[in-house]
């Protein structure tokens, strides 16, 4: 795929970023089901006591409490969806899509999430290059994707796939990045379910640049 054909971030609405996400959406964008799917998930992927960049945060980490980490830090676009969050111990207003590059020393994290997010990123290969450089040798990257969507902030790349379609587009973005291994996708809740569908995309932070 041709990710230097700029029509693929394209989206509906190119207005500032900040003024969709001004007002506080105190939701958690999937049903409880998938949700708590993902908790579970995460307390048994996450490293214990590692340190966890909560990416394109907003009001839960679905993540459980007491779930044996040390501190998340949260990356958002709302403050008082962030500041209602229980998961995180400390809280950034970033936007990524004006600054791709993240705002953390080299190798800060042990693992980084990204939950139902990722479609609304215009440079999706510059941030995910740079979430790599913040994590350590061995760090692992969660990129976990439903069908619900925010459609006119959804890049057409995104919006053009199905949802089998999505997994492979966001194994593109970590190839290209040439930083992460082992890049694999599990579903989690199936379409046919009668509950939200639920994906989750994983790399490990190569040892070295391919």
């Amino acid at each position: 795929m041709n990710f230097g054909d700029p029509s693929y971030f394209e989206r509906v609405d190119e207005t500032d970023d900040a003024l969709f996400y001004q007002m506080p959406r105190l939701v958690i964008h999937v049903d409880d089901h998938a949700s708590q799917t993902l908790a579970d998930y995460f307390a048994a992927a996450l490293p214990a006591g590692g340190r966890v960049l909560d990416l394109m945060s907003s009001y839960r980490s679905h993540l459980d409490t007491g779930a044996g980490l040390g501190d998340v830090i949260g990356l958002g676009m709302n403050g008082p969806e962030m500041n209602a969050n229980p998961a995180l111990a400390a809280r950034i207003i970033h936007d990524l899509n004006k600054r791709p590059a993240l705002p953390f020393a080299d190798a800060a994290f042990d693992a980084c999430i990204l939950s139902f997010s990722m479609q609304y990123l215009t440079q999706p290969i510059q941030v995910l290059a740079d979430v790599a450089r913040c994590l350590v040798p061995g760090g692992a990257f969660f990129a976990a994707y439903s069908n619900r969507l925010f459609p006119t902030k959804a890049v057409a790349v995104w919006r053009s796939c199905t949802d089998t379609q999505r997994a492979q587009l966001i194994d593109q973005y970590l190839d290209q990045t040439a930083a992460y291994d082992d890049i694999q996708a599990k579903q989690l809740v199936a379409a046919d379910s009668g509950f939200d569908p639920l994906v989750v995309v994983t790399g490990t932070k190569a040892e070295a640049s391919r």
